[in-house]
């Protein structure tokens, strides 16, 4: 069984405390606290003194070696072939806009690109934008609004011979589905599409793999796998040398480092390796990879149990919008109270403690479709690997308490 108890021991921020009783964060899908461990990697770097990279001096070869341990780290998070196929930026939004931009370069009028009604604005407005500016047609690939499942026979029906990009997530942010993404990937490369998936909102709670699934890129935030506020993106090695990247002209030309605009934040970096060295500490295996894999194995079944417990305690005055089940999705969950607004509802579990978020969290698309986007949106509840059973339980009574 999954030792909840000696992980929450290693988050110093489960420590606070509201009216006597300590704070549930149910918040995870907007970003989780971070273990000790990545705090003071964060730390050592301030500490220590660290400078810009390309001198011969230790503090320059310090920076170095943070970066590239950094870059070895996320590697074997996404199962990439090489550390070179890592760029890191300020965050998942900031590399799409790049990615995009340099993508567009390439288009030529009469292509199109796909964007889904399933994703994160992150994932939607960066390539609209993009195909604007090049007169370029986006079509939009939607999500059945009565199994909230996208499906891979949904984006195959809006692709044509002049598809450029699909760009899809690997789970929502804002219902918890998770789509067939290597399915999708494999109908958009038969069509000549590359394919951007959005791993921002999966990253916490299942292994990625980009050889498995045959991403073309593929893009987290680490602050979203207990980590500091840093993005980092994945690239097929040919695509990143190929493509032209805007940046400054002293820049290198080759490289992971060709995709990384400015000085990077060495001590964020220091916190991301911390961040996946953390993950494979809960599983076991011969290397951080078979760590990694066998840690996500253990949490799904943690959360699962988690899911199923709150999904069978929901009172009839509380409606969920998603999966009604565990399978096909996180532990995400979308719901609206009877007689209540989102607004109204997330106050009252705030004032017990309870932190949640509410509103439509930029999934524009998804809220829009179901409706919800002019109603105030929906309460988002999100359980991680330290959710404990007693904090549902919790949960569960202070909904109660507004039937």
């Amino acid at each position: 069984m999954f030792d909840v108890q000696a992980a929450r021991k290693q988050f110093p921020a489960l420590a606070r405390t509201q009216d006597g009783r300590p704070v549930a964060y149910f918040d995870g899908p907007g970003g989780t606290q971070v273990p000790a461990a990545v705090i003071e990697a964060m730390t050592r770097v301030l500490e220590e003194g660290v400078s810009n990279l390309g001198g011969d001096f230790a503090s320059s070869r310090f920076a170095h070696e943070i970066t590239e341990s950094a870059r070895r780290a996320i590697a074997d998070m996404f199962g990439a072939a090489s550390p070179e196929e890592i760029v890191f930026g300020q965050n998942m939004t900031s590399l799409t806009f790049s990615v995009s931009r340099a993508l567009a370069r390439t288009w030529r009028p009469g292509d199109r690109i796909v964007v889904t009604s399933l994703d994160h604005d992150a994932n939607v407005t960066p390539w609209r934008l993009a195909a604007a500016d090049r007169g370029v047609a986006v079509d939009m690939a939607r999500f059945d609004s009565d199994t909230y499942r996208l499906e891979v026979e949904s984006v195959e029906r809006v692709l044509t011979d002049r598809t450029r990009l699909v760009a899809v997530t690997h789970a929502s942010n804002a219902l918890g589905t998770i789509p067939d993404v290597a399915g999708i990937v494999e109908v958009a490369h038969a069509a000549g599409a590359l394919v951007y998936v959005d791993a921002v909102h999966y990253a916490p709670h299942g292994p990625i793999d980009v050889r498995a699934i045959g991403a073309d890129f593929l893009v987290a935030s680490a602050y979203k796998f207990h980590g500091p506020h840093t993005g980092a993106l994945y690239g097929r090695a040919e695509l990143l040398e190929e493509l032209e990247a805007y940046k400054v002209r002293p820049a290198p030309d080759t490289g992971a480092e060709k995709w990384e605009t400015g000085t990077q934040s060495f001590e964020s970096l220091a916190g991301v390796a911390a961040a996946v060295d953390y993950l494979a500490s809960l599983g076991e295996g011969e290397d951080r990879r078979a760590r990694i894999l066998d840690a996500h194995a253990a949490i799904e079944r943690h959360v699962n149990a988690l899911s199923r417990r709150f999904l069978d305690g929901l009172g009839d005055h509380i409606t969920l919008h998603g999966i009604p089940g565990v399978e096909g999705r996180t532990p995400t969950f979308a719901i609206t109270c009877a007689g209540r607004t989102p607004a109204e509802v997330a106050a009252h579990l705030a004032s017990r403690g309870l932190y949640v978020w509410e509103g439509h969290y930029y999934a524009i698309e998804p809220m829009a479709q179901l409706g919800l986007l002019d109603q105030g949106g929906a309460v988002r509840i999100g359980f991680v690997h330290t959710t404990t059973g007693e904090e549902v339980d919790r949960l569960l009574g202070a909904l109660d308490e507004l039937a």
